[in-house]
């Protein structure tokens, strides 16, 4: 019946139909061809049992390799799965289910373990074998890469998150922090560098919450019961997202989830938000978080349609998104590769105690890890790279809590820092809902519990009321307390929102009386009778011991104060403008210069002649009369010319510079301290003050002061009073105290006194807190804006205190004004480089010159010396100078013969001979005999004489 039919058929058709079951046969074989090629490379996964989290991730790891396979069908390579499941939270069984694979499956590399715990002792099993051990979700830092060569992290590192929460710390202001974090490697981990990052913006850790791993209910509400009695309300949790869910909910029970508390989450709570029971949200409401930031791609859209639909009941994270990348990056690595078919290499035993003793060596574990570290692609996370054999990504997300999800308010980066999005220069972060539905961002502290107003601590010490009066009314027991420091702290505690809330008491002594001592005063609030005590209270070492000090708000420092003396009554001010080492420096300049100049000058110079004497005062006079400019001699040398210039514009500069100085110290006046140097007092054993109660007397007894000549005052009249009277007559020569009690004092006597500038190191005037107070570091950043704002002047300037931020200029010792070496080192250097160029130029030519004397072989060495200092001491006839004596010499003789002819004759000469024979001399040169018609042989032959024996005039004038 068949043939039958085909026989109907068109003969087309029929072609068509066999052409189509011959493409089909010959795919179908190549196809199965092509799976008989492909390697099988056997890759082991370890995961906790009943933890629908690691299910999740090991669906994604599963799926990564269906679908990569899919659209890679030309690879050669097919990953094949073994999975190994453990006890839940078991280190144990995590590393046999490692060993089982490493032993028996024999496989080229792990996937996992989940936690840090786990992973650490797989990490020591991978490095034993050689095999690539991946992690996707192990994010301690102890799991360092540097340890162990085959530890792969396919996750970011945590570290960056500590600089992330410390930049949100500091945004808000918050001084104290309280991390909550699990008691193992993983919530270890991030402490230390969370307390480095939080030490760097001045915040710190006052206590930690550590919790358990398997910690029951009781344990964690016994925790956070603890933590609610602190005043610190800024916690920072680190932990599982299992543990966390429990920890909100004591939370929320205990009522720590309301109104002035912080909570901030890591990322290993805040990336699992989205699988969290629905009541673990409500608990956390206001919570802050910290998500790592992944990039919404569109290949990520499709993938998250692609779950829901295969996986609609199993909610996706971060971890999962980890884990499809390191699958797909794995499935690369080994295909680039290629066969991984080669077993393990056994060791060399002697004997094979336990199973880690059978365990080879993997033979494509060196190939592998490399061609892992290399693999680069876009992954659905972002952009899948090793640098430091872990995942390249610390972007995070600043998420807060609200409703059944979370809304981003912000965003972190290593380059940008905290902004309110990415490539955003806008550094604010978005409203923030806090616990208990506002948007106030809570302070830190929480205020204190059973307790109406904070008992403020006042001491009674009235010595300078200025700063602190205590005034207490006998019949109605009422006090007023009064004075800058109050008015600093009023101000304060205002800008804090703590007005009405506290009240001042007096802090009474030991006999009941009210107390003046203000280490007695600190004392009371380490016992916690008082809550804090203000005042004029220097922070201090030894008090620092006992109770928390807020910043400075005076200036700081040790001071001494001295009798002043006027500079202008002085009978040498004339000295002043010079220090010593100036006027010896100008000194040996002159000598110098003047030395130069008769080097340069005596040979051609008759004004530089004669006896030792007359040259040492003609050099020296010429030298010093520079200073008025006032000098007759004239210099011939072009090289004495040159330092001559050189010298007047040194001088002029000098003597200006002197003249101004001198003019300044003359017309203003000039208060110096009688005494500057403390080792002085100590020396002469003078009598010191002190304020009485002051921990200044300890500080001059240390230095050395001896205590039988340290005087109290508790006045400012006691103290002007000592110091008046001096040290010989009952006084004292010198008070020490610290600079606002004396700027004080200066404000009354600034003509008697003068402040020298602060000897000793002091903290200044603070407010003191008990150990571990929130309020301190609150008090503290308001002190601080105070100080930096002009309401801080207008404080001091309505409490008399006019001289407390002003430049002081008739109260402090002012550097010296004299003229120092430092100012004219130039001037003396451009000098003697000038007069030592021209000294050697000058000698140079000389031994040129008389080189016939030191080249004379026949003559010694102490002859060549004698003859070269006798042509040096001899006037130099080749000079300029001297060929010009010459000229005129003849021109003298040539006159004389003329007048003697003219004497000769009978009758006087006519004008006009006379004339001829003067102009007709005054053309003859030195060389030139006059003619026999004018000059009488005699004459011209004595003339002549005279000229050719020079040496007869220079012996009348040589040394």
């Amino acid at each position: 019946m068949k043939t039958s039919m085909l026989k109907g058929l068109p003969m087309w058709l029929i072609f068509l139909f066999c052409a189509f079951c011959c493409s089909v046969i010959t795919k179908v074989a190549g196809q199965k061809t092509l799976e008989n090629k492909t390697v099988a490379v056997n890759i082991g996964v370890i995961y906790e049992q009943g933890n629908n989290m690691r299910k999740m991730e090991l669906n994604c790891i599963k799926l990564a390799l269906s679908e990569f396979y899919k659209s890679n069908k030309q690879y050669h390579t097919r990953i094949v799965l073994n999975t190994r499941v453990y006890p839940k939270g078991s280190v144990a069984g995590a590393t046999s289910a490692a060993l089982y694979l490493l032993k028996y499956a024999e496989v080229k590399a792990i996937m996992g373990p989940i936690k840090s715990m786990e992973a650490e002792f797989v990490i020591q099993l991978g490095e034993e074998a050689q095999v690539p051990i991946l992690s996707y979700s192990a994010t301690s830092p102890f799991l360092s890469s540097v340890q162990s060569s085959y530890f792969i992290r396919t996750v970011p590192n945590i570290l960056p998150e500590a600089k992330a929460i410390s930049a949100i710390v500091h945004t808000f202001g918050w001084r104290e922090i309280v991390p909550i974090y699990v008691d193992n490697n993983y919530g270890t981990g991030l402490i230390p560098y969370l307390t480095y990052a939080l030490q760097q913006i001045g915040a710190h850790i006052p206590y930690h919450g550590v919790i358990p791993s398997f910690a029951t209910h009781d344990q964690i509400r016994e925790q956070l019961v603890k933590l609610k009695s602190m005043s610190t309300s800024v916690f920072v949790v680190h932990m599982s997202s299992d543990l966390a869910s429990r920890l909100f909910l004591r939370a929320n029970e205990l009522e720590m989830m309301e109104e002035g508390f912080v909570w901030i989450t890591t990322t290993g709570i805040s990336n699992e938000l989205r699988s969290l029971d629905s009541s673990v949200l409500e608990s956390m409401q206001g919570v802050i978080g910290l998500k790592t930031y992944v990039p919404q791609t569109d290949n990520l859209r499709d993938f998250d349609s692609r779950w829901d639909k295969k996986f609609h009941d199993m909610k996706l994270s971060i971890t999962g998104l980890w884990a499809y990348d390191a699958a797909c990056a794995l499935a690369r690595a080994v295909e680039a590769v290629g066969n991984l078919n080669f077993g393990f290499q056994k060791k060399d035993m002697f004997a094979n105690f336990t199973d880690l003793n059978t365990l080879g060596v993997s033979s494509v574990g060196p190939k592998l890890l490399p061609a892992m570290l290399n693999t680069s692609f876009s992954g659905l996370s972002g952009q899948f790279s090793l640098p430091d054999r872990q995942l390249n990504s610390s972007t995070y997300r600043i998420i807060n809590v609200i409703g059944s999800g979370s809304r981003d308010i912000g965003f972190w980066s290593p380059k940008e820092k905290l902004v309110r999005s990415l490539n955003s220069s806008n550094h604010n972060l978005r409203a923030v809902i806090w616990p208990g539905e506002t948007t106030l961002a809570p302070k830190g502290w929480v205020k204190l519990v059973g307790r109406k107003k904070l008992r403020v601590g006042v001491p009674f010490k009235p010595v300078y009321k200025e700063l602190l009066n205590v005034t207490l009314d006998k019949t109605t027991r009422n006090l007023t307390v009064t004075g800058f420091c109050i008015h600093v702290f009023d101000t304060v505690m205002d800008k804090l929102g703590y007005s009405r809330l506290y009240e001042y008491h007096l802090i009474p002594g030991r006999d009941g009386r009210p107390s003046d001592s203000y280490d007695y005063s600190v004392h009371q609030v380490f016992l916690q009778n008082f809550d804090t005590v203000v005042g004029d209270i220097t922070i201090t070492a030894n008090r620092s011991k006992y109770v928390d000090f807020t910043l400075p708000y005076t200036e700081s420092g040790v001071t001494m104060v001295v009798p002043i003396r006027n500079e202008r009554q002085n009978a040498w001010v004339f000295l002043k403008p010079l220090t010593w080492d100036l006027w010896v420096a100008s000194l040996s300049a002159f000598i110098i210069i003047a030395f130069s100049i008769w080097v340069l000058e005596h040979r051609v110079n008759n004004e530089f002649r004669g006896p030792p004497s007359q040259q040492a005062g003609t050099s020296l006079f010429y030298s010093f009369s520079m200073l008025v400019f006032a000098q007759r001699e004239n210099v011939l040398s072009n090289l004495s010319r040159f330092v001559v210039v050189i010298w007047v514009f040194v001088v002029f500069v000098l003597t200006q510079s002197y003249t101004a100085s001198l003019t300044s110290m003359l017309t203003v006046q000039r208060l110096k301290p009688s005494i500057t140097d403390v080792h002085e007092l100590i020396i002469k054993e003078a009598y010191v003050g002190f304020q009485e109660g002051s921990f200044v007397q300890g500080l001059l007894i240390q230095k050395g002061f001896h205590e039988s000549r340290l005087v109290s005052y508790n006045t400012s009249e006691n103290l002007d009073d000592l110091l008046s009277k001096g040290n010989s007559n009952g006084g004292i020569a010198a008070v020490f105290d610290e600079i606002p009690y004396m700027k004080l004092f200066l404000a009354k006597y600034s003509t008697k006194y003068i402040m020298v500038q602060p000897l000793y190191k002091a903290e200044g005037f603070g407010f003191a807190f008990p150990k571990g107070s929130s309020l301190a570091p609150d008090v503290s950043r308001e002190i601080l804006d105070l100080v930096e704002s002009d309401n801080m002047l207008a404080m001091e300037k309505a409490w008399g205190m006019p001289l407390y931020n002003v430049s002081d200029e008739g109260n402090k010792v002012a550097a010296s004004s004299s003229l120092s070496l430092d100012n004219f080192w130039g001037l003396f250097m451009i000098a003697g480089v000038a007069s030592g160029m021209s000294l050697l130029i000058y000698e140079a030519t000389f031994l040129y010159e008389h080189k016939r004397i030191w080249l004379d072989s026949s003559a010694s060495i102490r002859s060549k010396a004698r003859d070269l200092a006798e042509a040096f001491l001899q006037r130099d006839m080749a000079s300029h100078t001297f060929r010009n004596n010459e000229v005129q010499i003849a021109r003298n003789v040539k006159i004389d013969e003329s007048i003697h002819s003219v004497d000769n004759t009978d009758s006087p000469p006519r004008p006009s001979t006379l004339t001829d024979h003067t102009e007709e001399d005054l053309v003859l040169s030195a060389g030139t005999t006059p003619s026999s018609d004018h000059v009488s042989q005699p004459l011209a032959s004595a003339a002549t004489a005279e000229i050719s024996h020079p040496s007869d005039y220079q012996n009348d004038h040589s040394i």
